[in-house]
């Protein structure tokens, strides 16, 4: 056949094979509207991105997710700059500290052993101590030098002195939550606790760091964990969430825990469960990590970011790790719940987004019949599963690539409307705050679709982000604020601190080459008037050969630095903290 005529059948080739793909794809799109399910396995619609910041040649931070000794008895810091003699307290802080047993090493940075650390503050001075949580999980481990308890991101592998029978058998053994408490502290009645997210915690001293008493929450009441961000009232009455799961499926629980008061124990007795709420797939409910909380109400977002129940229950069957059984599902929207915290009562609503995940909620109030809901929100639910420790201590352009692949988390403000009835108009935008560009419109179906308003001016990106949000907490969580502060995330982890304007979506940043500070947390001064009076305390790390992790004391006011206090020993990047004042 002559060369032209070969070309020419070729190209009809091509354009009847072009055509019968169309067609294809047209009778599998109009397919899925009869098959449930069937649109999961095609590809999603484009849809609007923010233009996320792409820096190249990124520092590696191995060093900051590697495993370190830790440092029981004090040692004094150097001062450099001034660090203000009315500080006179604790910072205490928690994160992953060890990630290897033997030969046995863990895969998820968030699988590490618990490490609490404390910065203790006095008239101008500041010494640092550390100690390993002495959980069932690390005591273990640590007996039998290797990993016996299954983490977020590691399956604990059979005891290889077991028979080969032995070790099929325990295959079929229950997976047993886990106990390393390594993402935070919490109070309750006036105690401190270390907490993840299973169902038990630890009770620590704040002064010596000593573990003092496990306590499981189903011992109390019917759950089966409970979040590592609690809320707080003046009087010492603290509100959480957990879940439950029985014959009929999951359910949310709002928690109340009274403060210390005569008649109760000193751990959770008098706990109660407020409220349930269904999921909307009692089989996949949604991973949530915090909650917002105004004077009134409890809100509780669930988004698409699901655990498949029947996946985790049976992960140790399938040789799999427990984060293989949550997905991220953006055919999906994000639902509000509110609650009233003071009678359980859930309010109809309902309210909804396009999907979105959550991780950290910046604060929350009322206002002329409505919560402000402000948070820091991700388009994409794919980030647990990148946070390996494979990835996080990769170089070069694998790390570059592990970055760009990393949803930005930026803030944003909800506004739901709640005085909602058969006569609200349909159609019509009921945000009635002025200072608000966020949308909140009630569909002929009945539920109000929310659109969100960014806290943040344009070229925000640049900054990877914030995550890590705090506040004002004493004097201005659940009332109407101005000003909160958190990390931006130029890199796996936070590489500056931010102090964010929520009026004027101004922003003030701290950022030193090579350093990455930790979460802020804010500090009053005492008898301060204004929201902003007292100072941020952050403890910054470098993978940096040589260069010491230090205490950052930044004025919150003016966000330049007061002083430093280094301390000469090695320390990991870790994830929340509070302070605790003398």
């Amino acid at each position: 056949m002559p060369s032209a005529r070969r070309n020419m059948f070729a190209k009809i080739l091509l354009s009847a094979a072009s055509l019968l793909l169309a067609h294809l794809l047209r009778f599998l799109c109009s397919l899925m509207q009869f098959l449930p399910g069937f649109k999961n396995y095609l590809p999603s619609p484009a849809k609007e991105q923010i233009l996320c910041h792409r820096p190249r040649g990124l520092q590696c931070i191995s060093p900051l997710v590697q495993s370190v000794e830790e440092t029981p008895e004090p040692i004094p810091a150097k001062i450099k700059g001034h660090i203000p003699k009315w500080i006179n307290g604790n910072l205490l802080r928690n994160g992953p500290g060890k990630f290897e047993f033997g030969n046995d090493k863990f895969n998820h940075w968030f699988d590490g052993m618990a490490l609490l650390h404390q910065f203790q503050v006095a008239q101008g001075r500041v010494s640092y101590r550390s100690r390993f949580l002495q959980s069932s999980s690390y005591v273990r481990n640590r007996q039998q030098s290797r990993i016996v308890a299954s983490e977020f991101g590691t399956l604990a592998m059979p005891d290889p002195c077991q028979s080969l029978f032995g070790r099929f058998l325990s295959r079929f053994e229950p997976l047993k939550p886990s106990d390393n408490s390594n993402v935070n502290y919490v109070l309750y009645k006036g105690d401190y606790y270390v907490s993840n997210e299973t169902v038990f915690m630890h009770k620590v001293d704040p002064e010596t760091l000593e573990t003092k008493e496990k306590v499981d929450w189903s011992k109390f009441i019917a759950v089966n964990g409970a979040t590592a961000h609690p809320h707080y009232e003046a009087d010492g009455t603290t509100y959480n969430m957990g879940n439950s799961y029985g014959k009929h499926g999951s359910s949310y629980n709002i928690i109340r825990v009274p403060p210390q008061e005569s008649g109760h124990g000193d751990t959770l007795e008098g706990a109660k469960v407020l409220c349930s709420i269904p999921p909307m797939d009692r089989a996949k409910p949604s991973y949530y990590h915090s909650f917002g909380m105004t004077e009134n109400y409890i809100i509780f977002i669930e988004q698409p970011l699901r655990m498949n129940l029947l996946k985790i229950i049976t992960s140790k069957l399938r040789g799999k790790a427990i984060f293989d059984g949550i997905s991220w599902e953006p055919q999906h929207n994000t639902y509000f719940h509110v609650v009233n915290k003071h009678t359980g009562q859930v309010l109809p609503g309902p309210w909804c987004s396009k999907p979105f995940v959550t991780f950290h909620q910046i604060n929350a109030f009322e206002e002329r019949g409505c919560v402000v809901l402000d948070l820091c929100c991700q388009d994409e639910g794919t980030s647990l599963a990148l946070y390996t420790l494979q990835n996080m201590r990769r170089s070069g352009e694998g790390l570059d690539q592990v970055y760009a692949s990393i949803p930005r988390a930026f803030p944003r403000r909800f506004v739901l409307p709640l005085d909602l009835d058969s006569d609200t108009p349909v159609g019509k935008n009921l945000n009635p705050l002025p200072y608000s560009q966020a949308k909140a419109v009630k569909g002929a179906d009945g539920k109000v679709w929310c659109t969100h308003e960014n806290l943040h001016p344009e070229g925000f990106e640049k900054v990877g982000g914030l995550e890590f949000p705090q506040i004002n907490y004493r004097g201005y969580n659940g009332r109407r604020y101005r000003y909160f502060y958190g990390c931006g995330f130029g890199h796996l982890v936070g590489d500056s601190l931010i102090k964010v304007d929520v009026e004027t979506k101004n922003f003030k940043i701290w950022k030193e080459e090579g350093s990455y500070p930790s979460e802020p947390v804010f500090v009053p001064v005492p008898n301060a008037t204004a929201e902003d009076s007292g100072v941020i305390l952050s403890v910054v790390v470098s993978p940096t050969e040589n260069q010491s992790a230090f205490l950052l004391v930044l004025d919150a006011e003016t966000f330049r630095e007061l002083g430093r206090a280094e301390v000469g020993v090695p320390m990991p990047y870790g994830f929340h903290g509070i302070f605790s004042a003398h």
